[in-house]
């Protein structure tokens, strides 16, 4: 597999984007950027648990309807979701249907509100379990990213016994570098962040 692959724009990308006007987006705006937002945080914890098993693609092009039936991604109001919201979520032919992940995303939710009324934000709590800093990696090639990481697997531990569920170490590893607190673009790729 190719790890690097130019646009018609000119534009060189980790190929993992493809062609896909969407997943090329995802690439330049969002993957690898920081996003401390609380919104943010929450809004990519719900839609890395319901990844699990899926492609990242397929969740991005439900991420509108997730918006929607997730009450625009607010913790605050899907923590306080009872039986009736999760049979709701059910009926929405739209998102993933699994039981398991959205009552996880409610209990998340509410281990979330939790851990942001600790640390200030969640996102602070985060940084605090990477020493302060995000991490910005050199890789060459695809193959050379990891799926998980000791680190991911220290956060996972610490999630779990916060009460968080559906968040094993390849999750939290995704979820790190979808919101900017790992920046994996390979070396070659226009959003590569160059050693300095």
């Amino acid at each position: 597999m190719k790890s690097l692959i130019e646009g018609h724009d000119g534009l060189v990308r980790c190929a993992w984007c493809g062609d896909d006007e969407l997943y090329k987006a995802y690439h330049d705006k969002e993957w690898g950027r920081p996003a401390w937002d609380d919104g943010i945080q929450f809004e990519f914890m719900v839609l890395e648990s319901a990844q699990a098993g899926l492609s990242w693609i397929t969740i991005l092009r439900k991420r509108e309807v997730y918006r929607s039936a997730y009450a625009g991604f607010n913790p605050h109001i899907v923590a306080d979701w009872t039986d009736s919201d999760v049979s709701r979520l059910l009926d929405n032919p739209l998102i993933v249907r699994n039981r398991k992940k959205i009552e996880a995303s409610i209990g998340n939710a509410k281990a979330f509100l939790k851990v942001s009324a600790e640390y200030g934000r969640f996102a602070d709590w985060i940084l605090d379990l990477m020493g302060g800093r995000p991490l910005v990696n050199h890789w060459r090639q695809m193959d050379e990213i990891p799926a998980r990481t000791a680190l991911s697997e220290k956060i996972s531990d610490e999630m779990k016994t916060r009460g968080f569920r559906f968040f094993g170490p390849v999750i939290v590893y995704s979820h790190l570098q979808a919101t900017g607190f790992i920046d994996d673009h390979l070396i070659g790729c226009w959003r590569h962040t160059p050693k300095g």
